[in-house]
């Protein structure tokens, strides 16, 4: 079964409020459902990155085809370039967000999902989807807190 998956995230502000949102589809189920979630204070990146993370906890079983849709190069180039497998290699030193990295390290093990650079705010159907579901939800009153970010930013680390 090939599973679609598109993400976005969105700030108000960089830091700000943020927000993500996801769309994932299985066409040949007619399978559609989409995911938003806000929070008070992240980035955009830590957004990006969630909306992935969130959407491939969504997925119960393996073994599917899974392809990633992301306007984020961020996300797209640390898997496609690699460059995750070098951060792995240093044990994170000077990376941002290795709370996220690491959680995404064993879904991308059990999924193993393909990951395709789209262009933002491009008119392409499902990434508006999402950037209004991430926007949305980072206008919400009832915010999460992002107490990683929190907890390192007081520490002057972000």
């Amino acid at each position: 079964m090939r599973i679609d998956i598109y993400t976005d995230g969105a700030c108000s502000g960089n830091p700000g409020k943020g927000g993500l949102g996801i769309l994932m589809q299985v066409k040949e189920k007619n399978y559609s459902k989409q995911f938003s979630q806000g929070f008070a204070l992240t980035t955009n990146n830590r957004m990006e990155l969630l909306a992935v993370i969130t959407a491939l906890e969504q997925i119960t079983s393996t073994g599917h085809e899974v392809h990633i849709h992301t306007d984020s190069k961020y996300v797209s180039d640390a898997i496609n370039q690699k460059w995750l497998q070098g951060w792995v290699k240093r044990a994170f030193k000077n990376v941002k967000n290795p709370d996220l990295w690491k959680r995404l390290l064993p879904l991308l093990e059990k999924h193993k999902p393909n990951f395709h650079w789209i262009k933002g705010h491009a008119g392409h159907k499902e990434n508006e989807i999402c950037d209004r579901l991430a926007v949305q939800a980072a206008a919400n009153q009832n915010l999460e807190r992002d107490m990683y970010f929190e907890q390192m930013q007081g520490q002057g680390l972000f």
